[in-house]
């Protein structure tokens, strides 16, 4: 009997009228060996075939021929199933006992945080009564607010709290919890809001979370996953895989990703991209630097933060247009979901990097620098766009291991066909206007030159994407993890700092 989804119903379709040795079909089941050559105008007279089908309309992804029904949702179900396995093997769905010890973490969380605004209600000598009274809550967001995180993603939380008040069920989609509400929290709690509208959006919340896994690997894998350097942001890519949802809920996971390619590789930019809801107003694109906009889910319906310039924009419709020529077939026998999920060659494509150096005396230093400076990027792409006319910003962050001091290294591609020669000194120059306006650190290092491929490290002359998270993270995060918290002995859950580990340097 042919393969069907739940709730299915039986039909009768026409016998095929051509011979095809994929899909034809005998009335006692499908032909157990291949047809030689056939001549066109041969008919093989078959009476009509019972099959299953789903009540909703299926909706599959394109094909380049005519499939008989039931072969289609064989068909369908088979590379749904092998997408499955991919994502497991991936490491993209965490396991129970890793969602249990999350989940831990969130309550201790929410337990030190409510310590914490006890406290400061305590030092505020409020009643006792109100020091009682007085609550908070952690709201998360991201990518494990969306229960689409992984293996190894972190968790994306805000705390929400008044110095006084009782939070039970913070409701914050409700207009008269954000009345009054200074502009800095406002921002705050834009990306749990947004979180909370996508949830409610999408028609299929598990066919969702299952795409947009598969979504976030694929940017990551061909380098399209900065906002910061250009690229997309989570929200951006949640967004966008809940566009597809919303037009298409009766579709299988794998038909949706082949949707996503097929729908924005032809997607008339800067036309914006905006949720099916009926409070969403219709808006002009202002902001003349918008190559891809795309609308927030939730009020005030402002424009996504974006950073896209010219060579980014189109580095992302290059990889659209490759993720639709290799999904618009799923029938083909050799294909293979990983194809799709390869590494971004950054080494085989260009011949020239710009190779940008940061260095700082210790690792919290580091970390600061790195991200003030990550946070004037877009200036430095677009200075390089203006002097080479295209740049491929990696994001990739790499460590130089032969120096002393805490450092990342980015390799961002140039284009080969413009002229060898930069001028990189007087780009510096300009970059380090709009870096140094407004930084109160300390002295740090940022070093900026022009390296060939065969000049790149070990490190990072390895196809992008191989790993999870990049070595500077890491680097990072073990220095934190050595060290075991500290907290109050005075107010219990109250975490104080970290304790000092014997190797730390002296001051």
């Amino acid at each position: 009997m042919a393969y069907a989804y739940p709730n299915q119903r039986r039909i009768l379709v026409p016998g095929p009228q051509f011979v095809d040795p994929r899909t034809a079909i005998h009335p006692s089941g499908f032909l157990p060996t291949p047809f030689g050559v056939i001549n066109p105008s041969f008919r093989l007279p078959v009476p009509p075939v019972e099959v299953l089908v789903p009540n909703g309309p299926p909706v599959f992804a394109p094909v380049r021929f005519a499939l008989n029904p039931a072969v289609l949702i064989r068909m369908d179900e088979q590379r749904t199933q092998s997408l499955l396995q991919f994502m497991a093997k991936e490491g993209l769905v965490p396991s129970p006992e890793e969602e249990s010890k999350r989940r831990d973490a969130i309550v201790e969380l929410k337990k030190i945080v409510v310590a914490w605004v006890k406290k400061v209600a305590w030092q505020r000598r409020l009643p006792k009564n109100q020091i009682a009274s007085t609550c908070a809550t952690i709201l998360t967001y991201g990518s494990y607010g969306l229960g689409v995180h992984g293996s190894e993603s972190d968790i994306d939380a805000l705390c929400v709290g008044p110095i006084y008040a009782t939070m039970a069920n913070v409701d914050i989609l409700n207009p008269f919890f954000l009345q009054n509400i200074d502009e800095t929290s406002w921002r705050s709690l834009s990306g749990v809001r947004a979180n909370i509208r996508l949830l409610q959006l999408v028609p299929n919340l598990e066919n969702f979370q299952s795409m947009l896994r598969c979504i976030k690997l694929w940017a990551r894998r061909r380098g399209l996953y900065s906002h910061l350097l250009g690229f997309f942001g989570g929200i951006h890519l949640a967004i966008l895989s809940a566009h597809i949802c919303q037009r298409h809920p009766n579709a299988s996971i794998s038909a949706l990703i082949s949707i996503f390619f097929d729908t924005f590789s032809r997607w008339p930019w800067p036309s914006p991209v905006t949720l099916q809801d009926g409070s969403i107003p219709y808006r002009d694109v202002s902001d003349g630097r918008s190559f891809m906009p795309i609308m927030m889910p939730c009020s005030p319906y402002d424009w996504c933060n974006t950073n896209i310039t010219r060579s980014t924009f189109n580095r992302i419709r290059t990889e659209f247009n490759r993720g639709h020529n290799m999904t618009r077939d799923l029938g083909k026998p050799d294909f293979e979901w990983s194809d799709l999920f390869d590494p971004f060659p950054f080494t085989k494509r260009y011949t020239r990097f710009v190779r940008i150096f940061l260095a700082a005396p210790d690792e919290d230093e580091l970390r600061d620098w790195l991200g003030w400076v990550k946070s004037r990027f877009r200036n430095l792409l677009q200075k390089l766009e203006e002097v080479q006319g295209y740049c491929d910003p990696n994001p990739t962050e790499y460590v130089d291991h032969e120096v002393a001091e805490p450092n990342t290294v980015f390799y961002w591609g140039l284009s080969p066909n413009r002229s060898s020669f930069t001028d990189i000194d007087s780009v510096k120059e300009e970059f380090m206007k709009s870096v140094d306006n407004g930084y109160q650190g300390s002295a740090c290092r940022l070093e900026l030159s022009i390296v060939n491929a065969s000049q790149l490290p070990k490190n990072a002359q390895i196809d992008w994407g191989n790993g999870n998270m990049s070595k500077a993270y890491w680097r990072i995060s073990d220095y934190i993890q050595q060290r075991p918290p500290v907290y109050s002995q005075h107010l219990p859950y109250y975490f104080v700092g970290y304790a000092a580990a014997a190797t730390d340097r002296s001051e």
